[in-house]
């Protein structure tokens, strides 16, 4: 029993010489142990931080997630300044050894370093939150999560898109909700030469204005935007509240300007064209 103490005393005064410092397995192991220290009271914290928030205080989801993911990285980082202490590494000696690595592998890590700034980009900056509706790409989805490499989106069809945070920097984002969640919706609609203009806009405007999801303020509109090759070509433009309801009420409004259209007699037309058929030089 006394070989085996003075063994694992010898084992645990070992140390070696790293980042200006001279680092034993004792400290290793101590260093190894604040880590996961931090890491377990960041889970509980965390679990904590979302009952609490969820039954007393009424947050945004995207103000709840801020103060979850900062509660969790402000742990992370005392923890991992503990180690850095208990080991009596100086940052400047770490700075210098990792800069070395870092020549090496810089290449091979720049997609994940983009990725790492766009997240912190996001974070802090919120062009992007959690809750908003986007199209980023050919994605439409809400934000689900946003984390420091990549961003969560949950699109209609319930599924689960990882994308990368660089795209949010690099390319153009619609965010359908960023300041006010209230949208404008265009129906097209065509109708045969000859039909009364005024019917068919009132039409329009009484399928509209029946529609429960149709705001009153601003009004609804009807423009007469093109003379079309075989159609007078108008524009319904409705405003609604909520843009995840786009393409429901631009459903409900189609039929129900069908259902209209059929009553009052207003035909819509298909496209017509004229064919030639010549043979031999002359028309057929």
């Amino acid at each position: 029993m006394d070989r085996f103490a003075e063994t694992v005393r010898y084992v645990l005064a070992r140390s070696v010489h790293f980042a200006g410092a001279d680092v034993s397995v004792a400290d290793a192991l101590l260093a190894a142990l604040a880590l996961l220290v931090a890491y377990v009271l960041s889970r509980l914290a965390r679990r904590g931080l979302e009952r609490r928030l969820g039954a007393h205080l009424n947050l945004t989801p995207n103000a709840r997630f801020l103060i979850l993911r900062s509660a969790t990285v402000v742990i992370l980082f005392v923890g991992a300044v503990a180690a850095l202490n208990i080991l009596q590494i100086r940052l400047t000696g770490l700075a210098v050894t990792f800069g070395f690595l870092s020549v090496g592998i810089g290449f091979g890590l720049q997609n994940i370093t983009s990725n790492f700034v766009s997240g912190v980009i996001l974070l802090f900056e919120r062009p992007v939150r959690v809750g908003d509706l986007i199209t980023v790409g050919d994605s439409l989805g809400s934000v689900e999560a946003i984390g420091i490499r990549s961003t969560l989106l949950r699109t209609a069809d319930n599924v689960e898109l990882i994308i990368p945070n660089s795209q949010f920097i690099e390319q153009t984002v619609t965010n359908w909700t960023y300041r006010d969640k209230s949208v404008r919706v265009h129906v097209a609609v065509g109708v045969a030469y000859g039909s009364d203009t005024d019917l068919v806009r009132r039409l329009l405007l009484d399928a509209a204005m029946a529609h429960p999801l149709a705001m009153q303020d601003p009004e609804p509109a009807v423009q007469l935007t093109t003379f079309g090759e075989s159609s007078l070509d108008f524009a319904l433009l409705v405003w609604i509240p909520d843009p995840a309801q786009r393409l429901d009420v631009v459903s409900d409004l189609n039929f129900a300007i069908d259902a209209a259209c059929r009553e009052h007699g207003v035909e819509i037309p298909f496209p017509q064209r004229d064919v030639r058929v010549i043979a031999n030089g002359l028309p057929v």
